[in-house]
């Protein structure tokens, strides 16, 4: 794809200040998502009514702090991961257009430039979204003794490779290597034809006008797209989880395994 023009480093560092302020603002909200995912499918644990009141309860055992627990290794990981994926992604594009910069957005550029991206990706997701999640799990409302807790997220890396070799800091890794390929392939698909056809209805006023249009759509089409993407791979994100949180190391890797038991077991308690 030759060197990275100005442009193309341009995309890695908004990509890495992205990934910097999905954590901050986001890594709450995951922290419920992980514990919803973990505790309601594990017998003898807390049962979480719902995400408010999952909140409620993390805030009173734990303070803000919990909403936070693994927020290290998320800040690495995804500050590397969004360099990395926004600036593949725009380089990958720009090579499969050959040359071609205008247009309507084209399927055969978008899905394969975004899940070559989210692939490469997942080599770096896999181990820090590995050690998020057990950050994460091990809060007042979980079983681990207190002797066996992880004290940071080095800890936890420490531990894992000791007691699971490094196979064990990939775990789950094949898993995430699915949900990023097709989720980011989601994205961009939607992210593109909703900003193509929004450019293509507004017409070009002043330019503060232009600068807050601009920002409006990008809101609305991240949002949008952001949606799609959770949508499409959710059930995949939930095995991930599962699989990444296991105590038995020698626990299935087979997300689809891992899916169909446990959507057998929503069913049994219908």
């Amino acid at each position: 794809m030759g060197e990275i023009s100005s442009s193309g480093y341009k995309d890695y560092v908004a990509g890495l200040l992205a990934g910097v302020a999905a954590v901050a603002t986001g890594h709450p909200f995951d922290t419920v998502k992980v514990k919803l995912q973990t505790h309601n499918t594990e017998a003898h644990l807390v049962q979480y009514r719902n995400g408010l009141h999952c909140t409620a309860r993390i805030l009173k055992t734990e303070g803000i702090k919990g909403l936070y627990r693994g927020a290290t290794s998320s800040f690495a990981g995804m500050a590397l991961e969004g360099s990395l994926f926004f600036g593949i992604y725009s380089q990958t594009k720009k090579y499969l257009q050959g040359g071609m910069q205008s247009g309507a957005p084209r399927p055969q550029v978008i899905i394969p430039s975004a899940a070559f991206a989210g692939a490469i990706n997942s080599s770096v997701l896999g181990p820090t979204e590995l050690i998020k999640c057990r950050m994460q799990i091990q809060g007042t409302d979980s079983l681990v003794p207190m002797s066996s807790r992880y004290s940071s997220p080095l800890d936890c890396a420490l531990k894992t490779l000791q007691s699971e070799g490094v196979k064990g800091i990939f775990r789950g890794s094949g898993t995430t290597l699915l949900r990023e390929s097709i989720g980011n392939a989601t994205f961009f698909s939607v992210y593109e034809y909703m900003r193509y056809h929004m450019h293509s209805r507004i017409k070009p006023a002043s330019s503060n006008y232009n600068n807050l249009i601009e920002i409006g759509i990008g809101v609305v089409t991240g949002g949008v797209s952001g949606v799609a993407f959770w949508l499409v791979v959710m059930p995949l994100d939930v095995a991930k989880t599962l699989i990444q949180t296991n105590p038995d190391k020698n626990c299935p890797r087979n997300p689809f395994t891992i899916l169909s038991s446990f959507f057998c077991l929503c069913f049994l308690d219908l």
